[in-house]
Protein backbone atom coordinates (compact mmCIF):
# COMPACT_ATOMS: atom_id res chain seq x y z
CA UNK A 1 0.00 0.00 0.00
CA UNK A 2 1.52 3.58 -0.85
CA UNK A 3 0.43 6.01 0.86
CA UNK A 4 3.27 8.70 0.94
CA UNK A 5 0.70 10.81 -0.80
CA UNK A 6 -2.40 10.33 1.33
CA UNK A 7 -3.57 12.64 4.19
CA UNK A 8 -3.52 10.09 7.29
CA UNK A 9 -7.49 10.82 7.81
CA UNK A 10 -8.15 9.18 4.49
CA UNK A 11 -5.94 5.74 5.20
CA UNK A 12 -8.81 3.13 5.71
CA UNK A 13 -7.56 2.31 9.87
CA UNK A 14 -7.43 6.16 11.03
CA UNK A 15 -7.57 6.60 14.51
CA UNK A 16 -8.44 2.62 14.97
CA UNK A 17 -6.41 1.76 17.94
CA UNK A 18 -5.21 -1.95 17.22
CA UNK A 19 -3.93 -3.96 20.22
CA UNK A 20 -1.45 -6.65 18.95
CA UNK A 21 0.04 -9.16 21.12
CA UNK A 22 2.72 -11.05 18.80
CA UNK A 23 6.41 -11.72 19.74
CA UNK A 24 8.15 -8.66 20.34
CA UNK A 25 10.86 -9.92 17.34
CA UNK A 26 7.46 -9.94 15.05
CA UNK A 27 5.96 -6.92 16.69
CA UNK A 28 7.69 -4.18 14.27
CA UNK A 29 6.82 -5.78 10.93
CA UNK A 30 3.22 -5.91 12.53
CA UNK A 31 2.82 -2.44 13.70
CA UNK A 32 4.74 -1.13 10.44
CA UNK A 33 1.80 -2.88 8.46
CA UNK A 34 -0.97 -1.02 10.98
CA UNK A 35 0.32 2.17 10.57
CA UNK A 36 0.86 2.33 6.54
CA UNK A 37 -2.76 1.60 6.48
CA UNK A 38 -3.32 4.60 9.51
CA UNK A 39 -4.17 2.70 12.51
CA UNK A 40 -2.63 3.21 15.64
CA UNK A 41 -0.83 -0.25 17.08
CA UNK A 42 -0.63 -0.55 20.63
CA UNK A 43 2.14 -3.22 21.30
CA UNK A 44 1.47 -5.82 23.98
CA UNK A 45 3.45 -9.08 23.15
CA UNK A 46 1.71 -11.43 25.53
CA UNK A 47 4.45 -14.19 25.00
CA UNK A 48 8.39 -14.24 24.35
CA UNK A 49 10.55 -16.64 22.97
CA UNK A 50 13.78 -17.47 25.08
CA UNK A 51 17.10 -19.95 25.29
CA UNK A 52 16.49 -23.20 26.31
CA UNK A 53 18.50 -24.21 29.59
CA UNK A 54 20.76 -27.05 27.55
CA UNK A 55 20.87 -27.07 24.09
CA UNK A 56 22.68 -31.16 24.48
CA UNK A 57 19.49 -32.70 21.96
CA UNK A 58 19.32 -29.93 19.15
CA UNK A 59 23.03 -30.14 19.12
CA UNK A 60 23.30 -33.83 19.01
CA UNK A 61 21.20 -33.72 16.28
CA UNK A 62 22.53 -30.85 14.10
CA UNK A 63 26.39 -32.71 14.80
CA UNK A 64 24.51 -35.69 12.60
CA UNK A 65 22.23 -33.42 10.90
CA UNK A 66 23.16 -36.14 7.33
CA UNK A 67 21.03 -38.57 8.87
CA UNK A 68 17.60 -36.39 8.26
CA UNK A 69 16.09 -36.03 4.86
CA UNK A 70 14.41 -33.32 5.55
CA UNK A 71 14.04 -30.21 8.92
CA UNK A 72 10.55 -28.66 9.39
CA UNK A 73 10.46 -25.18 10.40
CA UNK A 74 6.85 -24.74 11.99
CA UNK A 75 8.21 -20.73 12.96
CA UNK A 76 10.91 -18.54 12.14
CA UNK A 77 11.83 -18.76 15.91
CA UNK A 78 12.50 -22.22 15.34
CA UNK A 79 14.97 -21.38 11.79
CA UNK A 80 16.75 -18.89 14.46
CA UNK A 81 17.38 -20.75 17.21
CA UNK A 82 18.86 -23.70 14.55
CA UNK A 83 20.80 -20.96 12.69
CA UNK A 84 22.38 -19.77 15.92
CA UNK A 85 23.15 -23.19 17.35
CA UNK A 86 25.11 -24.39 14.29
CA UNK A 87 26.71 -21.27 14.70
CA UNK A 88 27.64 -21.61 18.14
CA UNK A 89 28.77 -25.23 16.95
CA UNK A 90 30.67 -23.75 14.71
CA UNK A 91 29.66 -26.10 12.19
CA UNK A 92 29.31 -24.70 8.06
CA UNK A 93 25.77 -23.21 7.13
CA UNK A 94 26.02 -25.29 4.44
CA UNK A 95 25.58 -28.63 6.71
CA UNK A 96 22.27 -28.17 5.95
CA UNK A 97 22.42 -28.72 2.34
CA UNK A 98 21.78 -32.35 3.54
CA UNK A 99 18.61 -32.08 4.30
CA UNK A 100 15.34 -30.73 2.27
CA UNK A 101 14.56 -27.67 4.06
CA UNK A 102 10.46 -26.89 4.34
CA UNK A 103 9.25 -23.53 5.68
CA UNK A 104 6.05 -21.65 5.96
CA UNK A 105 4.77 -18.79 4.70
CA UNK A 106 7.58 -15.61 4.73
CA UNK A 107 9.39 -17.93 6.70
CA UNK A 108 11.13 -18.82 4.00
CA UNK A 109 12.24 -15.78 3.11
CA UNK A 110 14.74 -15.74 6.06
CA UNK A 111 16.55 -19.08 4.87
CA UNK A 112 16.69 -17.56 1.16
CA UNK A 113 18.03 -14.70 3.00
CA UNK A 114 21.30 -16.58 4.43
CA UNK A 115 21.90 -18.71 0.94
CA UNK A 116 19.85 -21.89 1.73
CA UNK A 117 17.57 -23.71 -0.72
CA UNK A 118 13.66 -24.11 0.65
CA UNK A 119 12.67 -27.58 -0.94
CA UNK A 120 9.36 -27.47 0.36
CA UNK A 121 7.31 -24.35 0.61
CA UNK A 122 3.74 -25.31 1.05
CA UNK A 123 1.04 -23.29 -0.51
CA UNK A 124 -1.22 -23.59 2.63
CA UNK A 125 0.81 -21.91 5.03
CA UNK A 126 0.35 -23.64 8.17
CA UNK A 127 1.67 -27.03 9.99
CA UNK A 128 -1.08 -28.77 7.89
CA UNK A 129 0.28 -27.48 4.78
CA UNK A 130 3.76 -28.90 5.52
CA UNK A 131 1.72 -32.37 6.19
CA UNK A 132 0.02 -32.30 2.76
CA UNK A 133 3.06 -31.09 0.37
CA UNK A 134 4.84 -34.09 2.39
CA UNK A 135 1.70 -36.75 1.44
CA UNK A 136 2.22 -36.35 -2.21
CA UNK A 137 5.97 -37.17 -2.24
CA UNK A 138 6.71 -41.17 -3.28
CA UNK A 139 7.70 -43.13 -0.73
CA UNK A 140 7.67 -41.09 1.70
CA UNK A 141 6.95 -43.56 4.04
CA UNK A 142 10.17 -43.89 6.96
CA UNK A 143 12.18 -40.65 5.72
CA UNK A 144 13.93 -38.74 8.57
CA UNK A 145 11.96 -35.71 9.61
CA UNK A 146 13.83 -33.77 12.18
CA UNK A 147 11.50 -30.72 13.84
CA UNK A 148 12.31 -28.04 15.75
CA UNK A 149 9.82 -27.20 18.35
CA UNK A 150 9.52 -24.85 20.94
CA UNK A 151 9.18 -26.13 24.58
CA UNK A 152 6.01 -24.23 26.29
CA UNK A 153 6.14 -22.57 29.52
CA UNK A 154 3.62 -20.83 32.21
CA UNK A 155 0.80 -21.44 29.50
CA UNK A 156 -0.89 -24.58 27.83
CA UNK A 157 0.45 -25.97 24.91
CA UNK A 158 -1.45 -25.19 21.99
CA UNK A 159 -2.70 -28.04 19.98
CA UNK A 160 -1.22 -27.05 16.71
CA UNK A 161 1.83 -28.80 16.94
CA UNK A 162 0.86 -31.97 18.33
CA UNK A 163 -1.61 -32.32 15.86
CA UNK A 164 1.08 -31.30 13.33
CA UNK A 165 3.39 -34.58 14.89
CA UNK A 166 0.15 -36.84 14.76
CA UNK A 167 -0.47 -36.13 10.91
CA UNK A 168 3.02 -36.61 10.56
CA UNK A 169 3.41 -40.14 12.26
CA UNK A 170 0.18 -41.10 9.38
CA UNK A 171 2.85 -40.72 7.00
CA UNK A 172 5.17 -43.24 8.31
CA UNK A 173 7.68 -40.98 8.52
CA UNK A 174 11.07 -41.24 11.39
CA UNK A 175 10.36 -38.05 13.24
CA UNK A 176 12.67 -36.80 15.99
CA UNK A 177 10.51 -33.71 17.81
CA UNK A 178 13.42 -31.85 19.37
CA UNK A 179 13.11 -28.47 21.74
CA UNK A 180 14.96 -25.64 19.76
CA UNK A 181 14.06 -22.61 22.72
CA UNK A 182 10.88 -21.29 24.74
CA UNK A 183 7.68 -20.03 24.17
CA UNK A 184 6.77 -18.29 27.92
CA UNK A 185 3.61 -16.06 28.91
CA UNK A 186 4.55 -12.70 29.98
CA UNK A 187 3.32 -10.94 33.44
CA UNK A 188 0.49 -8.38 33.76
CA UNK A 189 2.54 -6.28 35.63
CA UNK A 190 4.35 -5.10 32.70
CA UNK A 191 1.17 -3.50 30.69
CA UNK A 192 -0.74 -1.68 33.03
CA UNK A 193 -1.38 1.54 30.82
CA UNK A 194 -2.66 -0.67 28.02
CA UNK A 195 -4.75 -2.78 30.23
CA UNK A 196 -6.32 0.34 31.30
CA UNK A 197 -7.00 1.22 27.58
CA UNK A 198 -8.69 -2.20 27.01
CA UNK A 199 -11.11 -2.05 30.36
CA UNK A 200 -12.14 1.85 29.23
CA UNK A 201 -13.19 0.56 25.95
CA UNK A 202 -10.10 2.82 23.97
CA UNK A 203 -9.19 -0.58 21.84
CA UNK A 204 -11.07 -0.68 18.90
CA UNK A 205 -9.07 -4.27 17.84
CA UNK A 206 -6.93 -6.66 19.43
CA UNK A 207 -5.19 -8.91 16.62
CA UNK A 208 -3.94 -12.02 17.65
CA UNK A 209 -1.50 -14.14 15.53
CA UNK A 210 -1.43 -17.91 17.51
CA UNK A 211 -3.39 -19.20 20.24
CA UNK A 212 -0.47 -18.91 22.80
CA UNK A 213 -0.87 -15.08 22.56
CA UNK A 214 -4.40 -15.50 22.97
CA UNK A 215 -4.37 -17.93 26.55
CA UNK A 216 -1.60 -15.59 27.88
CA UNK A 217 -3.62 -12.59 27.00
CA UNK A 218 -6.36 -14.12 28.60
CA UNK A 219 -4.13 -14.50 31.82
CA UNK A 220 -3.34 -10.82 31.52
CA UNK A 221 -6.82 -9.59 31.90
CA UNK A 222 -7.62 -12.11 34.51
CA UNK A 223 -11.78 -11.94 35.02
CA UNK A 224 -12.12 -8.34 33.34
CA UNK A 225 -14.46 -8.68 30.63
CA UNK A 226 -13.57 -7.57 26.64
CA UNK A 227 -15.52 -4.30 26.00
CA UNK A 228 -18.05 -5.34 23.50
CA UNK A 229 -17.06 -2.38 21.29
CA UNK A 230 -13.63 -4.45 21.06
CA UNK A 231 -13.27 -6.39 18.04
CA UNK A 232 -11.25 -9.70 18.07
CA UNK A 233 -9.21 -10.17 14.95
CA UNK A 234 -7.31 -13.67 14.28
CA UNK A 235 -4.17 -13.98 12.02
CA UNK A 236 -6.02 -17.24 10.41
CA UNK A 237 -8.44 -20.12 11.08
CA UNK A 238 -6.52 -22.38 13.62
CA UNK A 239 -6.02 -19.75 15.85
CA UNK A 240 -9.75 -18.43 15.57
CA UNK A 241 -10.88 -21.79 15.73
CA UNK A 242 -8.72 -22.02 19.27
CA UNK A 243 -9.56 -18.09 20.28
CA UNK A 244 -13.80 -19.90 20.55
CA UNK A 245 -12.44 -22.60 22.27
CA UNK A 246 -11.23 -19.88 24.69
CA UNK A 247 -14.36 -18.51 25.10
CA UNK A 248 -13.84 -15.25 22.90
CA UNK A 249 -16.21 -13.97 19.59
CA UNK A 250 -14.08 -13.81 16.78
CA UNK A 251 -15.44 -11.09 14.26
CA UNK A 252 -12.22 -10.98 12.02
CA UNK A 253 -10.64 -14.49 10.74
CA UNK A 254 -7.60 -13.36 8.05
CA UNK A 255 -7.72 -15.23 4.77
CA UNK A 256 -4.82 -14.72 3.01
CA UNK A 257 -2.60 -15.71 6.00
CA UNK A 258 1.00 -15.61 4.02
CA UNK A 259 1.90 -12.64 6.00
CA UNK A 260 0.78 -9.60 8.57
CA UNK A 261 -0.38 -7.53 5.72
CA UNK A 262 -3.11 -9.93 4.42
CA UNK A 263 -3.97 -9.99 8.40
CA UNK A 264 -3.94 -5.61 8.45
CA UNK A 265 -5.73 -6.10 4.94
CA UNK A 266 -8.57 -8.61 6.77
CA UNK A 267 -9.30 -5.79 9.37
CA UNK A 268 -9.62 -3.50 6.52
CA UNK A 269 -11.85 -5.19 4.69
CA UNK A 270 -13.59 -6.27 7.52
CA UNK A 271 -14.75 -2.65 9.00
CA UNK A 272 -15.42 -1.68 5.24
CA UNK A 273 -18.08 -3.84 4.83
CA UNK A 274 -19.14 -3.41 8.46
CA UNK A 275 -19.03 1.07 7.31
CA UNK A 276 -21.03 0.10 3.90
CA UNK A 277 -23.95 -2.11 6.06
CA UNK A 278 -24.35 0.60 8.47
CA UNK A 279 -24.65 3.37 5.53
CA UNK A 280 -27.32 1.21 3.86
CA UNK A 281 -29.10 -0.35 6.87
Amino acid sequence: MNDSLLETRTLPLYQKRILITTPRNYASRFAAEIINYGGIPVIVPTIETCYLSSYEILDNCLKNITTFNYIAFTSRNGINAVISRIETLNLPLSCLDNCQLIAIGKDAEKLEELGLKVSILPQEPSPQGIVSELAKIPQIAQQTILVPIPEVIGISEPDIVPKFITALQTLNLKITVVNAYQTRGLDASLYPVEMDLVEQGKIDIIAFSSTAEIESFLQIVKNTPIPKNCLIACFGPYTASNAKKLGLTVDIIGKDYHSFRGFVQAITDYLATSLSTEIYA
